[in-house]
């Protein structure tokens, strides 16, 4: 007993030293991300000119999301062969973030005629979809018991395509898709991260204080904190680190002490021919799911349908306002597309919500052009959520949980929608200012957002900017290759 006493003592004072000295480097970075998930965003809505006084901008040292900068859309100067790592690719509706990312960039890239080499794992129940594009290529591998990427060999398969014709010229992992043992050394590898344990412990913070009292508390920070502490040594075994959002960004510079030449913030982009305005399809949307046109605001939600999503807020404020506001039942109607347990807990709420179930990227499309304004109540502070730039591109205004990464690239300000500080109160006041703007100032905040939309988050502007960044890295000074250099659009 006493023996258990005192380890616990000796664990409890360990992680109290690794938080000391955690917070040591982080405080800087700490204090913006909490400035940050005020109303003011940290990173300001500016176009960049393309030069500074009369030197060309150094690519490699430029602080800014390169979403900013216009990139030439002609002919690229020269065609790379790429390797490309992920865990999964996605497969019709079942696909996360990272896997809609991979397949939006690389699918990009292949019909800019790059050559594309997938490694991935083989999908266990399904057959693996075909595109036509001769220039990309799949390299399939079983998962393993995890269901990660067999490392080993999918490294034999890399190796293979290395030595076959010429060499990569870029190596890209969506995460640790390549773990970091194989990738020392490699001074032409890029890593995108789409959530790093620093943003998670947020999110933990953001799970305990929702978490109700029949709830068990979790331990879960311990491990999280020993696990920024390992990222923090491994990271730097990458060449070059893609950071999804500015303040994934400013972590890895200021936490993870990443030289700041080897840390280019990318956004994240949506296909923006998929998602845009389209009365037509959204009024045939709403025919075929019996929305009726009496309601005066219709709420989109999509997705995962977790709780680290946040549905457990958005069902309770749904349930309060429901139950204490005769008109608003009236009024509104919420769309809920997508999987998981709290479709069935949506139900409970009535003829007010409906639910739709998963929907595929072109019934998805349309479910945006059918509602008023799309709502995301996640308490996962990492990565960029794809699902408010879809709604944005559809010119949609979004309402969505203050958190840095979303505050500090997307919702920056009240003209393109609305954010909350993740309680079931904040959120339902939210909810009512929504309600209370009517849709004529939603259409504008709407036209807004996807003027921001089109400006940062189109996938022509995220493949344009990966196309540049892998040029850059493969930059040939003997050759006369300038590519890291930004001036003006190449010829």
């Amino acid at each position: 007993m006493a023996r258990d006493y005192r380890s616990a003592v000796l664990s409890f004072r360990c992680l109290c030293s690794v938080i000391f000295i955690l917070s040591g480097f982080s405080m800087a970075s700490f204090l913006c991300w909490l400035h940050c998930t005020s109303t003011s965003p940290c990173h300001k809505q500016t176009r960049i000119p393309g030069r500074y006084g009369d030197r060309p901008i150094d690519l490699l040292a430029f602080a800014s999301a390169w979403n900013y900068l216009d990139f030439t859309p002609g002919r690229p100067p020269k065609l790379l062969k790429i390797a490309v790592f992920v865990k999964k690719w996605p497969h019709r509706s079942h696909a996360g973030g990272l896997e809609r990312h991979a397949l939006t960039l690389h699918l990009a890239l292949a019909r800019r005629g790059h050559e594309l080499h997938i490694f991935t794992t083989s999908p266990p129940n399904s057959s693996f979809p075909k595109y036509p594009i001769s220039s990309l290529y799949f390299h399939l591998s079983k998962p393993t018991a995890a269901g990660y990427l067999d490392q080993a060999l999918a490294w034999k398969q890399f190796q293979s395509q290395n030595s076959t014709g010429r060499p990569f010229d870029v190596i890209h992992t969506e995460s640790v898709g390549l773990m970091h043992t194989r990738s020392r050394n490699m001074t032409n590898l890029a890593v995108s991260w789409h959530g790093i344990a620093y943003e998670t412990i947020h999110s933990d913070i953001i799970q305990e204080l929702v978490r109700s009292p029949d709830e068990p508390q979790s331990y879960s920070l311990t491990e999280r904190v020993m696990r920024v502490v390992e990222e923090v040594k491994f990271f730097p075994s990458y060449a070059h680190h893609v950071a999804t959002s500015d303040h994934a960004g400013d972590v890895l510079k200021r936490v993870y002490m990443i030289p700041e030449e080897r840390v280019h913030v990318i956004l994240n982009g949506v296909d923006e021919n998929v998602f845009r305005p389209d009365i037509i399809s959204g009024g045939d949307f709403r025919t075929k799911f019996g929305i009726p046109n009496s309601k005066n605001l219709v709420i989109g939600l999509a997705g995962r349908l977790v709780k680290d999503k946040g549905h457990p807020i958005m069902f309770e404020a749904l349930k309060q306002i429901l139950k204490e506001n005769k008109k608003f039942r009236e009024d509104v109607l919420v769309l809920v597309a997508g999987d998981g347990p709290w479709g069935t807990r949506y139900r409970d709420l009535g003829s007010n919500v409906l639910i739709l179930g998963p929907l595929e990227q072109a019934q998805i499309a349309r479910f945006y052009n059918a509602i008023d304004i799309f709502a995301n109540p996640t308490l996962r502070a990492q990565g960029l959520d794809h699902t408010l730039l879809e709604a944005m591109l559809s010119g949609k205004p979004v309402l969505a949980t203050r958190l840095a990464s979303i505050t500090g690239s997307v919702i920056v300000n009240a003209d393109v929608g609305y954010t909350f500080p993740p309680t079931v109160d904040s959120l339902k006041k939210a909810l009512y200012k929504v309600w209370g703007d009517g849709r004529i100032i939603l259409e504008k905040k709407g036209q807004v957002a996807r003027h921001r939309g089109l400006h940062l988050f189109a996938a022509t502007k995220m493949a344009a900017a990966y196309e540049r960044l892998f040029l850059c890295m493969s930059n040939d000074l003997a050759k006369g290759e300038t590519f890291c250099n930004y001036e003006n659009p190449l010829p």
